[in-house]
């Protein structure tokens, strides 16, 4: 398609060219824009990596919950915990999930910070079944990489033109 830079897989953009250039992912780079540059071996990484987090962060808050239950605040307390790491963690998931689709709202997302740090569990599970699929957040990067290369390329034909149709002032 294109030179690649050896340094980092970005693809190199040509002496005096103005086009636009690929947002990289976190984990990923540019990798995604072509697959290559070991993109294959990434998604695994990335799927294993937010596996194991998430299992070893279950782990932690069954440590937690038995803590809770050594303490003995009752059954509405155990109850309410786990029901708010439940609920905290469904939603950290969808706002996850739906973050890798469409641009997430700035002040939405600050809103809900606290939540998506409770449901962080949510968070690494949305991220484990969207790199079995993708690179998280990929199609919505390369939605937004085409969109800006046809209005570049739209804007450069347009400036430049076929100069033998052009009409000549007379």
């Amino acid at each position: 398609m294109s030179e690649k830079s050896e340094k980092n897989g970005t693809p190199a953009t040509p002496a005096g060219s103005s086009g636009p250039r690929p947002e990289p992912l976190r984990f990923f780079g540019t990798t995604w824009v072509d697959h290559d540059h070991g993109y294959t071996g990434r998604r695994i990484g990335a799927s294993a990596g937010s596996l194991l987090a998430a299992a070893a962060s279950c782990l932690v808050l069954r440590f937690a919950y038995e803590g809770i239950a050594i303490a003995g605040p009752g059954s509405f307390v155990t109850v309410l915990v786990v029901a708010m790491f439940a609920i905290c963690s469904a939603l950290a998931f969808r706002h996850t999930w739906e973050a890798f689709t469409k641009r997430p709202d700035p002040d939405r997302h600050a809103s809900l910070r606290g939540l998506l740090t409770i449901g962080f569990v949510g968070s690494l599970l949305a991220y484990f079944f969207r790199s079995l699929i993708e690179a998280p957040g990929e199609k919505l990067h390369r939605e937004e990489y085409e969109k800006a290369r046809k209005q570049h390329e739209s804007r450069t034909t347009r400036r430049t033109g076929n100069p033998s149709k052009k009409r000549r002032r007379e």
